[in-house]
């Protein structure tokens, strides 16, 4: 038995060995000719949920909860060093705060630079995502001022798009105040009542114009784009998380794991699907959902090969991007 097991990896080994390294390009940018897959990545990393805030930081309490935001912004920000194509959007500065104060200098200076150079990228900048039902408007300016005076004061940033992905219904406070008023170029959304999203669907109106002050009108208007899903992850069979179940891009022709066609097929398939719920040649894929990217390595290499796999393959054009670029190629039309 043992001599057979001793053949069997004798031989895997030899399979393997046939292998070649490929070099991924990243480097794809938008193509107005094409389908534009704008690929977003981020995570979602309530400040308050299933956890305490202390123990969603730290990664204590797993059995409550797999989730260890320290270990998400640290990852990520090496997946970036690696690539500089790739790109991540942050939102909440109650984590980003406790984290950026327990780096060394040599780690702030490189989290500057990925700032600088757009690799890492901050949509929204409140302290937390705040609730629009329940929330006073006071304390939705006071927690937004203050994670925004530090983006100013730590990288000289302003964001450009208020990403409200999570909470369960939207007001006219925040599309109006809270987003037009206080700069923001675009609201982003996920989640909205079934029935709404089924007639947004058949009139391809999941992007508009919002107008939600009758008093302002045109002038307090802002591009709005609510996430078809109803949610804030990636497309079906296409998170790469760690511990997720969906499997990861095999492209190894020796490995009796290769699966790179088939996964080419799906992911277009769905992008051509998403884009007939548009309106233009853009289309925006958010990869990421709550507290992922733990592992960020294990999400970019996927990613790395989906978009040059999917551009080799010609039918649509992909690349990383962040919301503020999508608003941007929206507003080219």
């Amino acid at each position: 038995m043992q001599c057979v097991l001793l053949l069997l990896l004798c031989c895997a080994g030899a399979v393997n060995s046939k292998a070649q390294p490929i070099h991924y390009n990243t480097t794809s940018k938008r193509d107005p000719s094409k389908l534009n897959i704008h690929l977003v990545p981020h995570t979602h990393d309530d400040s308050g949920w299933l956890k305490t805030f202390e123990q969603y930081y730290w990664g204590t309490r797993q059995d409550v909860q797999m989730a260890g935001v320290q270990y998400v912004l640290s990852t990520v920000v090496q997946a970036l060093l690696d690539n500089a194509d790739r790109k991540f959007s942050y939102a909440e500065m109650s984590f980003f705060t406790r984290w950026w104060h327990l780096q060394t200098p040599r780690v702030q200076q490189q989290v500057r630079q990925l700032v600088a150079s757009g690799q890492l990228d901050f949509v929204n900048g409140g302290f937390v995502q705040h609730d629009e039902a329940a929330a006073h408007y006071g304390a939705m300016i006071d927690q937004t001022t203050r994670g925004h005076r530090f983006l100013n004061s730590t990288f000289g940033f302003v964001p450009k798009v208020a990403w409200q992905i999570d909470p369960f219904g939207h007001s006219a406070t925040q599309a109006a105040l809270m987003s037009a008023a206080a700069g923001y170029e675009a609201l982003f959304f996920g989640r909205a009542d079934y029935q709404d999203m089924q007639q947004r669907a058949r009139e391809r109106q999941f992007e508009l114009l919002w107008r939600p002050s009758a008093s302002w009108g045109a002038a307090g208007q802002v591009f709005t784009h609510n996430y078809p899903s109803g949610n804030y992850g990636p497309p079906s069979g296409f998170n790469f998380d760690w511990g997720q179940p969906d499997p990861p891009i095999v492209d190894d022709p020796a490995s009796s794991e290769f699966n790179l066609q088939q996964r080419v097929d799906q992911f277009v398939a769905q992008a051509q699907a998403w884009s007939n719920l548009m309106r233009g040649n853009d289309v925006m894929f958010m990869m990421g959902s709550d507290f992922e990217y733990a592992n960020a390595h294990a999400v970019f290499a996927n990613l790395d090969k989906l978009i040059h796999h999917v551009n080799a393959d010609g039918r649509v054009n992909m690349f990383y991007s962040t919301p503020a670029a999508y608003v941007a190629a929206k507003a080219s039309y």
